[in-house]
């Protein structure tokens, strides 16, 4: 009885039960994804572009930096190269 009633649950957890399941789970899925959807809420425009110029000037800011201590560096080995060899 024990060997039967394993076999059963062999047979729904493998590879022909998954097949059997697929649409059904699929279709619980997409349920869940438009149920999900209902939730999002998107940025209006105005925020939209105010986060792109945050982005933007933050990222020229950086590239700035780096570039400044790249410079730096790039310098002292320079000087260290010619002092040294």
């Amino acid at each position: 009885m024990a060997k039967a009633a394993t076999a059963a649950m062999d047979s729904e957890q493998g590879l022909g039960g998954k097949l059997k399941s697929f649409p059904e789970r699929t279709k619980s899925f997409m349920q869940d994804v438009r149920t999900e959807m209902k939730h999002v809420s998107y940025p209006s425009r105005k925020e939209v572009q105010g986060t792109t110029i945050v982005v933007l000037i933050t990222v020229a800011l950086f590239g700035m930096f780096f570039y400044i201590v790249d410079l730096i560096f790039s310098r002292a080995v320079d000087f260290i190269f010619h002092r040294f060899a």
